[in-house]
């Protein structure tokens, strides 16, 4: 089932562009709309189904897209190298720091994550002599896939789709994994996982590990894709948006992640033409959600929509 419906969404987002292919609209903010979905899909991975609070996500994401900026402007690294180098670094300091933040539960793991959040965005803003500094990193080269350049924004659609739909297919697998088992189990109650025998705190780890390789996959994107990168674009503001996209679609539900993050992308660009009003909106309608759909978009449309349906073969 779970396969149906990613083979329904990909044939979706691929045929978009051939029935809207001069639409700005479709294009631009279908590719930025890509990149949300991989940050809120792997974000997913830690707080739906492992139950972890993260305030500091962005971070990871900045670090992907520093690390390929830095490397590739810095010391003239292909794009892919540069890629894996920062996906390799990402993973090893989220491995080192996984040990100690995750013995922390609630609220004081949400301050912890906060804190790591804000002590990355500090050194994106004092390391001027590597990144910049406020003014960001420019001059970025494109993404260059085994000699093909990848330039323009049709082609950097295809890209991040693909990129988005293999980081779906990898959460799928992972969630219906003893893995993905093992994480549901933790979330439920970390004693009665140790007393199945399983090995939360290796859990939590390798989970946190995943997710922060999926922020860093979307920033390395991000940065070749804008070719310009700031810490603006890595702030506390980014990470809760970030939270709010898995609540919005639906917590421990991957499509709803997606959902959560393509409904906030599709409406934070909706609300522009309101200017001065646009927050007020915004919030209005975040809450409007939570009050009739708590268990997000997602979540809350499909199981209204399967009642429907049994409802209806009821009546007929």
């Amino acid at each position: 089932m779970r396969l149906a419906g990613f083979y329904l969404f990909a044939a979706l987002v691929a045929l978009l562009p051939v029935l809207f292919p001069d639409n700005y609209f479709v294009i631009v903010i279908g590719a930025s709309a890509g990149l949300h979905v991989i940050l809120a899909v792997g974000l997913n991975l830690l707080m739906g189904y492992a139950g972890q609070i993260s305030l500091g996500h962005a971070a990871f994401f900045g670090m992907g897209a520093y690390a390929s900026a830095i490397l590739t402007t810095r010391f003239g690294w292909p794009s892919l190298l540069a890629l894996a180098a920062g996906l390799v670094a990402t993973g090893a300091i989220a491995w080192l720091l996984a040990r100690p933040i995750l013995r922390l539960r609630g609220h004081y793991l949400a301050m912890a994550t906060l804190g790591f959040g804000i002590i990355v965005h500090v050194i994106m803003v004092q390391a001027t002599r590597w990144t910049g500094g406020p003014d960001g990193l420019a001059g970025i080269p494109p993404l260059n896939l085994f000699g093909w350049s990848v330039e323009g924004d049709l082609q950097w659609y295809g890209v991040i789709v693909a990129a988005m739909l293999l980081a779906l297919w990898l959460a799928l697998n992972l969630v219906d994994s003893q893995v993905g088992r093992a994480l549901r189990a933790v979330h439920g109650s970390e004693f009665a996982a140790q007393m199945m025998g399983v090995d939360t705190g290796r859990a939590k780890t390798q989970v946190f590990v995943v997710s922060a390789l999926f922020a860093a996959f979307a920033g390395s994107l991000f940065a070749h894709q804008q070719a310009f990168v700031s810490p603006d674009s890595f702030n506390l503001t980014i990470s809760v948006e970030l939270v709010t996209m898995v609540v919005l679609g639906g917590m421990a539900s991957t499509f709803g992640a997606a959902c959560g993050a393509i409904a906030l992308t599709l409406l934070h660009q909706g609300l522009v033409v309101f200017e001065d009003y646009e927050m007020l909106i915004h919030g209005a309608l975040l809450m409007a959600v939570m009050i009739f759909l708590p268990q997000g978009l997602f979540v809350g449309l499909s199981q209204g929509a399967q009642r429907l349906w049994v409802t209806l073969r009821q009546e007929s």
